[in-house]
């Protein structure tokens, strides 16, 4: 069994940073594909960003240059690192845990395992 938690979410200036954290528990903790999502509101709800469990990043092309993802497996966490945020990347920040093993090849139907959600505001 896998349980998600995602923390770090706040309101902050645009140009801001901030750091996301996911905080995963479960006795195959090493064990799975782990990415970020995000949903606006009226959008799509869409990934961002993904890590294989050998520490390989995977961003979208929306995001790449400005998101960095990581993971410190001593604590169980997936970091996602924001820099020069956007009004725009206001959403709902959301994590998950996938049994597929290449970012590449994971569709979002495949993530079988979410947290709650944690919002991002960023003001003007």
């Amino acid at each position: 069994e896998v349980q998600l938690v995602e923390s770090g979410g706040g309101l902050v200036q645009a140009g801001g940073s901030l750091r996301l954290s996911c905080a995963k528990s479960g006795f195959y903790f090493d064990d799975y594909t782990i990415g970020w999502f995000r949903q606006a509101p009226g959008k799509e709800r869409e990934g961002v960003s993904c890590i294989m469990r050998d520490g390989s990043p995977s961003y979208s092309d929306s995001v790449k240059g400005r998101f960095t993802i990581s993971s410190d497996n001593a604590k169980n966490t997936v970091y996602l690192q924001i820099d020069g945020l956007k009004p725009e990347d206001t959403a709902v920040y959301y994590c998950a845990a996938s049994e597929g093993h290449y970012c590449s090849t994971i569709f979002e139907i495949d993530y079988l395992y979410w947290g709650q959600g944690t919002q991002v505001t960023v003001s003007s």
